[in-house]
C-alpha cells in the first residue's frame, strides 16, 4: 500500500484507501464493486488510474486481500475541518470516524498522502513517515503475560512432580 501511494502521490493520481480492523466494513464493501484480490501496488495503482470507472470510491482492504473497490464512504460531518480538503479527505475522516479503520489518502490536486485513524487526519506525510506510520499502526502487539499463566506453568509442574525446588 506504501509503495502504491507514493507512487500514485508521484503522479499526483488520487487514492483512497480504507484497511479495516476490529470492526468490519461490510456496508461499504456493499456500496462497491466485489474483489477478491491479493493487494498490490500494481493492482491499487490501476483502480486509481484517471478515468477508470473505480477511480472515484475508495478501496476496502481485509488483511492482505482486496475486498473491493468504487465503494462510497461517509464524509465527515465535523464542522472544524478545513475548507481546503476535498471529498477523499472528507470521507477518509467520516469512515474512521465511524469505524476503526486506517484510511489512506492521496491527494489529486498536490500529490500529497495523508493517513486518517479515529477521525483525526495526520497530513503531508513523506515516504519515511509513511512507512513509520504504518508500521506503527499494523506491527503485532506482542501478547503480555499474565500472572495467570504463571501460575498455571507451575501448578502444572507440580501435578506432573516436576516441581523445581
Amino acid at each position: 500500500m506504501a509503495k502504491a501511494a507514493l507512487i500514485m502521490s508521484k503522479k499526483k493520481v488520487g487514492g483512497l484507501i480504507a484497511v479495516e480492523r476490529e470492526i468490519g466494513l461490510r456496508p461499504y464493501i456493499e456500496s462497491g464493486i466485489k474483489l477478491d484480490s491479493r493487494v498490490s501496488s500494481e493492482l491499487l495503482t490501476t483502480i486509481f488510474t484517471p478515468n477508470a470507472p473505480l477511480h472515484d470510491g475508495g478501496v476496502i482492504v481485509q488483511g492482505s486481500v482486496i475486498t473491493a473497490a468504487g465503494c462510497l464512504f461517509p464524509l465527515t460531518q465535523n464542522p472544524h475541518v478545513s475548507s481546503a480538503l476535498g471529498t477523499r479527505h472528507r470521507a477518509a475522516m467520516g469512515l474512521s470516524e465511524e469505524t476503526d479503520a486506517v484510511v489512506l489518502v492521496v491527494s489529486e490536486e498536490t500529490g500529497n498522502i495523508s493517513i486518517s485513524v479515529n477521525g483525526r487526519l495526520t497530513r503531508d506525510l513523506d515516504e519515511e513517515e509513511l512507512s513509520r506510520v504504518l508500521s506503527n499502526i499494523f506491527k503485532p502487539k506482542r501478547s503480555k503475560k499474565s500472572i495467570f499463566d504463571f501460575w498455571n506453568r507451575i501448578a502444572s509442574r507440580m501435578v506432573s512432580g516436576n516441581s523445581e525446588k
